[in-house]
């Protein structure tokens, strides 16, 4: 009898994660943003005056136990990517708590103690001074933000770093929306085909979509997803 419900077990098993053609960490992390309420579905109007069938407020990752997990899954993102970098670098306001919080997970699940800082939006002009507080902007920089919409804050980031003589090597997000901007390309590939960064992302539109497949009361989210996807949707590259 035992051995009968194992069976079962695996065999159920099995067919989640065939009907799921994405790892188990992107799983996980969509399944949290849904539970935080971060992640949600049905009619939105997103700053550029598009109609969304889903959006993504990261802002709601609002207490110290959703911030740990994902300060985790952002650590987790980079050290799978293979990335080469020296510090982090948040950008101001929302890539302030994501860049402190990811350094000490990159710290106590990856033996990675790594230096930090940000920036402030109004320059010091006593005490420390400057804009930039924490570790001062050295070598190779990965920018840590929540999303990337136009670019704009990631333009930023660039000049900034730049002006200190440090060297941005990459971005990391939570959500690649992989959507057009100004042109047939999305502000992600912009920004790495323009500047040449790496972006990496935890999770990205493609991933969501599969997600909403692997669940059948999902299907009507799933037809509004692939349906925006279908029209606003970014030119595919011939790799991730």
């Amino acid at each position: 009898m035992i051995r009968g419900r194992a069976l079962a077990h695996d065999s159920r098993h099995r067919a989640r994660s065939n009907s799921f053609p994405v790892d188990e960490r992107k799983r996980d992390f969509i399944e949290f943003a849904i539970r935080c309420d971060v992640l949600r579905f049905g009619e939105f109007v997103l700053k550029s005056g598009r109609k969304s069938p889903y959006f993504f407020n990261s802002g709601l990752f609002n207490s110290g136990r959703k911030l740990a997990r994902l300060a985790y899954h952002y650590a987790l993102a980079v050290e799978k990517s293979g990335l080469e970098y020296d510090m982090l670098y948040g950008a101001a306001y929302k890539g302030i708590p994501l860049v402190a919080a990811m350094s000490v997970a990159m710290s106590e699940h990856f033996g990675r103690d790594l230096p930090y800082c940000f920036n402030r939006k109004e320059i010091k002009d006593h005490g420390e001074g400057g804009s930039i507080i924490g570790a001062p902007l050295a070598g190779r920089v990965l920018i840590v933000d929540d999303v990337v919409s136009a670019g704009t804050s990631v333009r930023e980031s660039l000049r900034l770093i730049s002006r200190a003589g440090a060297r941005a090597v990459g971005v990391v997000v939570s959500v690649d929306r992989q959507e057009r901007g100004a042109d047939e390309r999305s502000a992600i590939q912009a920004i790495e085909e323009d500047f040449g960064l790496r972006v990496i992302s935890i999770v990205c539109l493609d991933d969501l979509v599969a997600f909403l497949g692997s669940d059948p009361s999902r299907s009507r989210d799933l037809e509004r997803v692939s349906a925006y996807r279908q029209a606003h949707g970014a030119a595919r590259r011939g790799s991730a």
